[in-house]
């Protein structure tokens, strides 16, 4: 799906300023992490933070469409579905965020923490993504994707209007967020705050998810450009731009990702979250093979979990919800062996001892 904003008369500063702003104090502050929405739909029942990434849709679809019905905002449809390249990337996606222990979002904000386990991850996730659009995965990504069908929006393949699937999709998430709204909520403990007014509300506060969802909703529609945000092809040419040395690599694609590292990193210093954290071998084998897996997947699927699971879900393409749900069984398959049967298998062996 291709955006474009016919008013865009932003410079070039002003987009990287915006980026950092959005990564730094949303993502990073606000702890969203789509990986966790999608797990703990599984692992632990709890679907909060998925709520927080439907609000976050929402609210990029009513502004999506609002500004397209004022002329602000030009659609032109990719003209083919590569259905199959999709469903299986963003399987394997799906299986690669949890290994890497994070999204592609994710690996580059915890990164910026200190994670050295982020930095494997995204050093391969880099690598295979830039492989795949060149030698030697290039011709095995391009032929599947060349396998395509026609592809419309849902709106167009049902012939009704979007706003009807933007009432469905409003009516849902709202009964959704009224339903945890009226739970009791449970009080939790915190420290002494050492900072106070906008300080201790951006670097210690703990931010609500749905706060949370709805600024990054927001702050996305306030990013006007040409694509919808992704972080797959720019990670991809930072590596190219870095061997090849060719300018035509570096876009606002690439500040916005850069941004994501350098402001997680100023935002964990000044909240007192930066550590460089060391982790086992098993971990780090782990999180080189989610990077390896990410990569694949989300060059298959023609996006990420920003890319198809915020973005293209919120323009209701087909792209965007086939990916949604199979990335999640794809964190749901892998989630199984790597934390619920571990588990079971040392809770017998307790029982047994």
């Amino acid at each position: 799906m291709i955006v474009q904003l016919s008013t865009r008369k932003n410079s070039q500063c002003g987009q990287v300023y915006c980026a950092v702003f959005y990564w730094v104090f949303v993502m990073q502050r606000g702890r969203f992490c789509i990986t966790g929405a999608f797990c703990d739909l599984y692992v632990t029942k709890n679907n909060k933070i998925f709520v927080a990434l439907l609000i976050a849709i929402t609210v990029q679809s009513i502004g999506f469409f609002a500004f397209k019905s004022m002329g602000w905002i030009v659609v032109e449809p990719a003209e083919a579905l590569s259905i199959v390249a999709v469903a299986l990337g963003a399987f394997l996606f799906g299986i690669g965020i949890i290994l890497a222990g994070g999204c592609a979002t994710g690996t580059w904000y915890r990164a910026g923490e200190g994670l050295v386990g982020s930095w494997v991850a995204l050093a391969t996730y880099m690598l295979f993504s830039a492989m795949m659009r060149s030698e030697p995965l290039g011709e095995f990504n391009s032929s599947l994707r060349g396998q395509n069908i026609d592809h419309k929006t849902i709106y167009d393949s049902f012939g009704i209007s979007p706003w009807i699937l933007v009432a469905i999709l409003t009516a849902v998430t709202g009964y959704l967020v009224w339903q945890h709204l009226r739970k009791p909520q449970a009080k939790i403990a915190s420290l002494k705050p050492k900072k106070t007014g906008l300080a201790h509300i951006l670097f210690e506060k703990r931010w609500h998810p749905f706060i949370t969802a709805i600024l990054v909703g927001v702050i996305a529609l306030a990013t006007g450009r040409e694509f919808g945000l992704g972080i797959t092809g720019p990670s991809a040419n930072i590596l190219q731009y870095l061997v090849m040395g060719d300018g035509k690599f570096i876009n606002w694609d690439v500040f916005l990702v850069l941004g994501i590292l350098l402001g997680a990193f100023f935002a964990a210093k000044m909240s007192n979250e930066f550590r460089v954290r060391v982790l086992d071998a098993t971990i780090v084998i782990r999180s080189l093979i989610g990077g390896v897996v990410m990569g694949v997947g989300a060059s298959l699927a023609g996006g990420c979990s920003i890319g198809n699971g915020l973005v293209e879900t919120a323009f209701f393409s087909w792209q965007g919800w086939i990916s949604l749900p199979i990335m999640i069984l794809g964190t749901w398959g892998a989630a199984y062996w790597t934390i619920i049967r571990p588990s079971k298998i040392q809770a017998a062996a307790r029982a047994s001892s």
